[in-house]
């Protein structure tokens, strides 16, 4: 049975960029919990407790970046079965979604609400800047490739 057309190029638009936003939120979680929880054990989700509640806190941030990736690639799969798929507002949702991501951890979760910090017994402002630096990059990005997709609808 052949999929049911998206009814407008506003919906289909919207659709790319849920699923790109989703990935940049998968993405951008699974690169920090990978490499600054496992790899080089610089902190968990939540330090204000025990090591095991900190590595609760990891599987459950996991498990949140592993739903926003499944959910990003079936609305992916269905945008490219109807013929739907543009590119330039999903890669917009993408980058504005991994970078809403890092400002929101590097901002509010580092800072306003100190679950954890990016690493301990170090100067942590050279790691702080770098790390909302990208992450306003990646929104800037986003936002260029979503203004782009909007002046010239697909």
């Amino acid at each position: 049975m052949p999929a049911a057309p998206v009814r407008s190029t506003t919906a289909a638009t919207g659709r790319n960029v849920l699923s790109g936003v989703l990935l940049g939120l998968g993405v951008a979680a699974f690169a920090d919990e990978t490499i600054f929880h496992q790899l080089l054990h610089w902190h968990h989700f939540y330090d204000r407790s025990t090591p095991a509640i900190g590595l609760v806190s990891d599987g459950l941030f996991h498990a949140f970046s592993w739903f926003a990736t499944i959910a990003s690639l079936f609305l992916l799969a269905d945008l490219r079965r109807r013929a739907a798929f543009h590119a330039t507002p999903w890669w917009g949702g993408l980058l504005a979604g991994a970078g809403g991501f890092q400002l929101y951890d590097g901002t509010l979760q580092h800072k306003v609400m100190r679950l954890h910090q990016i690493r301990y017994h170090v100067d942590v402002a050279p790691y702080d800047w770098t790390w909302n630096i990208l992450a306003v990059v990646m929104i800037v990005a986003g936002a260029v490739l979503l203004a782009r997709a909007r002046r010239r609808p697909a």
